[in-house]
C-alpha cells in the first residue's frame, strides 16, 4: 500500500472519529480508537513505537515514541490541545528523521472542525 493511500484511510478513519466524539476527550482515547478503527480497516499498526537516536554508531533508546505507526510507512502523531504550536510539526519532522520514514501526519483532536488540526509533513520523496 502507498503512502497516500494510508494517509487517506487515517485522515478519513480520524474524521469519524471526530465526527462521532468531538474534541476534548484525552490524547490517549483517541489513539486507541484510531488505532482500533484502522486495524479494522485491514490496516498494520503499531502503537507508541519506540523511536531510538543512533548517535557515532551507538542506538540510544531515549524514549522517543511515535503515537502510531501505520502500515510501518506513516508515522501519525495525534494531539488533543486547542491549537497545534509550530513546533509540532518540527518534532514530527524530526520522529520522520531518525525512524527513516517518509510521510506523517499530526492529527490535533482538540479543533473544533478537525480539518483545521491536519497538518501533513514529508521527509524527502514519496513513492
Amino acid at each position: 500500500m502507498k503512502h497516500n493511500e494510508i494517509s487517506g484511510i487515517t485522515v478519513d478513519t480520524a474524521m469519524e472519529i471526530h465526527k462521532t466524539l468531538g474534541p476534548g476527550l484525552l490524547e490517549a482515547v483517541y489513539r486507541r480508537i484510531l488505532a482500533y478503527e484502522l486495524r479494522k480497516r485491514g490496516l498494520h499498526v503499531d502503537e507508541e513505537k519506540p523511536i531510538p537516536v543512533v548517535w557515532d554508531g551507538q542506538v540510544m533508546d531515549i524514549g522517543f515514541r511515535a503515537d502510531l505507526l501505520v502500515e510501518n510507512k506513516v508515522i501519525v502523531e495525534l494531539k488533543s490541545v486547542e491549537k497545534l504550536a509550530p513546533v509540532f510539526g518540527k518534532i514530527l519532522l524530526t520522529y520522520l528523521r531518525l525512524a527513516d520514514k517518509r510521510l506523517g501526519l499530526l492529527v490535533n483532536f482538540g479543533e473544533e472542525l478537525l480539518k483545521d488540526g491536519l497538518v501533513r509533513v514529508i521527509n524527502g520523496q514519496l513513492e
